[in-house]
């Protein structure tokens, strides 16, 4: 399987690459990264213009570029797993319209433990519906965007079952605590890698759900699992739930 790797120069891209050079299923078309102070026939600071005969793209780099990556996706029929988050409604837009002509495999978290977590707090809050719901999120100093694409799916899988609940980003003042509230509390310290913990509070007891990744490859683990998983598979948008659900 030949695979451009999109976001190349950055941590997970970084991480992408040494995960690759351990599966022998796996090789590249070409790492793309703007931030390439040398370039070759495999090391690009754009995506190319012409088919280099790549199966499938990874993309671990900015929602910026989701433009560029779905363009060229479209233009050579490729299917996409995109790992980046915090698209625009009209970047959202664009992966909806690939997703019609292509594969497009697009999750804000490319563990399978946090699928699993998914589909845990989903299970909880339909049998709990009177819990109160609050999510957690632990990241590294430098992430930028609070908070994180992984709590954001959380709670939108919670709201799917439990339709009246809405988002409360953070918590200050003085008042009561709603009944309709999903908490969402991020954390930036350190290396965190990240750590996400949901907790569902009734009257007489607490239900923690958490999961912690010890070091980047689990995400890329994650997202090699989905370039092979995505093979022969129809035009559509697909999630890691879809992934593990098979």
């Amino acid at each position: 399987m030949k695979i451009i790797l999109n976001g190349a120069c950055g941590k997970m891209g970084k991480t992408i690459l040494a995960c690759m050079e351990k599966d022998a299923d796996m090789t590249l078309a070409a790492a793309v990264d703007p931030f390439f102070t040398e370039t070759d026939e495999t090391h690009l600071r754009a995506l190319p213009d012409t088919d280099i005969g790549a199966d499938v793209i990874i993309d671990f780099s900015h929602h910026t570029s989701t433009g560029a990556v779905a363009d060229y996706a479209e233009k050579f029929g490729i299917p996409v797993v995109l790992c980046t988050t915090g698209q625009t409604e009209e970047e959202l837009a664009r992966v909806h319209a690939l997703a019609a002509k292509v594969p497009v495999f697009f999750s804000a978290n490319m563990s399978m433990g946090i699928a699993l977590l998914v589909e845990l707090a989903k299970k909880s809050a339909a049998v709990l519906p009177n819990a109160d719901i609050e999510i957690i999120e632990k990241h590294h100093s430098a992430k930028l965007d609070a908070p994180s694409g992984t709590a954001l799916m959380i709670a939108q899988a919670i709201k799917s079952v439990r339709e009246s609940l809405t988002m409360m980003l953070g918590r200050s003042g003085r008042r009561a605590r709603e009944k309709n509230e999903i908490g969402i509390h991020a954390v930036r310290a350190g290396s965190i890698v990240g750590e996400h913990e949901v907790i569902l509070a009734t009257e007489n007891e607490i239900i923690t759900i958490g999961h912690a990744a010890q070091s980047r490859s689990v995400f890329a683990d994650g997202a090699i699992a989905a370039a092979k998983w995505l093979i022969g598979k129809d035009a559509g948008c697909y999630t890691m739930q879809d992934m593990i659900s098979k």
